[in-house]
């Protein structure tokens, strides 16, 4: 048996009940009618992609996206009113924003150790695109009054490096504060791949001055290299138990050769060692997949459905002959045992329909040009989730762009929903 057929297994379909929040039912009760809407943060005749968020001490949303697909300009957006309006941009942006080279994601620093307060990172990767020279490494930015202003872009481990060089892939997919002793310490694991679909950690550190220090990054997957290479794991996400105070770290991982489901594997140990890789149920099955905990105790995490049922796939498909399909732009509700034990969890969203070439109306299928989430949980519960995507079958004014999924004729937009499970739950 060759390596990649060892690490197949057959599609089934999820069998917890989802939500389609699409497109309202005439019967829907006015005050949930908002589960329905989106918001638009941004839309343009061009590709706009990959969005990030955090969520400001002052309760603004602060969400950065690049103008292209993963590569191209950092741009930005705020909102004050939470997720329902994103009037502004952050007032002058470093130079060094404007030669971006991939997908950008963001994280607050809470400094346990140091009495420095927050602080925000900006992370940006250098990966190799065809016929386009590439620094490597990947790109820090960082911000010490909230996001007002931001330091210009240091690379780290970029090409001629002495000690590493790497040609990173969304860095960082995850970033997640360490505990030695069992406290928390000013101490974060980021995890990134590069092309061959090799994982890496790195632990960014300070010095006594502020600089930022990233240690040598070390392949956490090597152990499990076979299912590494066959399942092409990338994109990992990782949460921490109980809340985000315990003492496991959990990672889901995207599996994109689509012949296995996504992975799930735990660490006892700060991310020092792993269980062995298993699969996780359909439910969760997709990419890049983000994690939020609830004020309840459960969690929302976020990814593009990937469905690989073979009944399903007879009537939904996005493209003939390919052995999975899209719902789109999904989230998963459930709790941190579901995902340790591989229970299918409570219920599924999908939060809005991405429109396939042909399409005029919502439908099963959508299109996988999706997902890559940034989600913010205010402290009532309120979840802000912002997606990229065709939210629309309405045409781009001029001419076509160019996707992963070829060409493109109708306009891409940065939308974000606003959500409370008391709400949806209502209607489930």
């Amino acid at each position: 048996m060759s390596l990649f057929h060892k690490y197949r297994t057959p599609g089934q379909n999820y069998t917890i009940p989802q939500l389609d929040l699409s497109a309202a039912p005439p019967d829907t009760p006015p005050a949930l009618r908002y589960l329905y809407e989106y918001s638009v943060v941004d839309e343009g005749d061009g590709y706009l992609g990959h969005p990030d968020s955090v969520l400001l001490q002052n309760g603004d949303i602060l969400t950065l996206y690049p103008a292209g697909h993963g590569k191209g300009k950092t741009l930005s957006r705020l909102s004050h009113d939470g997720g329902r309006t994103y009037p502004d941009t952050i007032e002058n942006p470093p130079k060094s924003w404007e030669n971006s080279r991939e997908t950008p994601t963001v994280y607050r620093l809470h400094f346990t150790e140091r009495d420095w307060g927050d602080r925000l990172l900006l992370v940006c990767g250098n990966p190799k695109w065809p016929k386009e020279p590439t620094t490597g490494g990947f790109s820090c930015s960082l911000s010490a009054d909230e996001g007002k202003t931001w330091s210009e872009y240091e690379t780290f481990y970029k090409k001629g490096d002495p000690v590493f060089s790497c040609l990173p892939i969304v860095p960082m997919s995850s970033l997640t504060q360490l505990k030695e002793n069992g406290k928390f310490v000013d101490k974060w694991m980021g995890l990134f791949h590069e092309r061959g679909f090799k994982n890496y950690k790195t632990i960014l550190t300070f010095d006594a001055d502020g600089r930022m220090r990233w240690s040598r990054p070390e392949r956490y997957l090597k152990p499990f290299r076979g299912f590494e290479r066959a399942a092409q794991v990338c994109e990992v996400e990782c949460v921490r138990s109980d809340g985000g105070t315990g003492g496991e770290l959990l990672l889901i991982g995207r599996c994109n050769s689509k012949k296995i489901n996504s992975m799930v594997s735990v660490s006892t140990d700060e991310g020092k060692t792993w269980s062995r890789p298993r699969e996780l149920p359909a439910a969760l099955n997709g990419e890049r997949h983000k994690a939020e905990w609830l004020p309840d105790g459960r969690l929302f995490v976020t990814f593009r459905s990937i469905e690989r049922d073979r009944e399903k796939l007879r009537t939904n498909y996005e493209k003939k002959g390919m052995n999975w399909y899209s719902e789109g732009w999904v989230a998963w509700v459930g709790t941190y045992d579901d995902l340790k034990a591989g229970r299918e969890g409570q219920y599924r969203l999908k939060l809005a329909h991405t429109y396939l070439a042909r399409q005029e109306a919502p439908a099963v299928t959508a299109n996988g040009d999706t997902g890559y989430c940034g989600n913010v949980v205010y402290p009532d519960g309120t979840i802000v989730t912002a997606s990229y995507g065709v939210f629309s079958p309405e045409k781009k004014e001029q001419g076509t762009y160019s996707t992963d999924k070829g060409a493109q004729t109708r306009k891409t937009f940065i939308v974000s929903k606003r959500l409370r499970l008391s709400d949806v739950e209502q209607l489930l």
